[in-house]
């Protein structure tokens, strides 16, 4: 059957309706927040070994 839309009120706009299916920005910094979590664990270990080579193994090297 074809949809002829609610009678009782007009019907919204797309502006309003793309907002109230915008997504939800509840982990905002989240990713910057595991990166520096990471970096600390990188660090501590890196404190933690004596061998220059393991260091630098482990070290985070993102430009390469």
């Amino acid at each position: 059957m074809p949809y002829g839309g609610v009678k009782r009120h007009q019907p919204m706009q797309m502006e309003a309706r793309a907002a109230q299916f915008a997504p939800f920005a509840a982990l905002t910094g989240h990713e910057a927040a595991i990166s520096a979590t990471a970096q600390k664990h990188i660090n501590s270990f890196n404190t933690l070994t004596t061998d220059d080579d393991q260091q630098s193994e482990y070290s985070d090297n993102s430009d390469i």
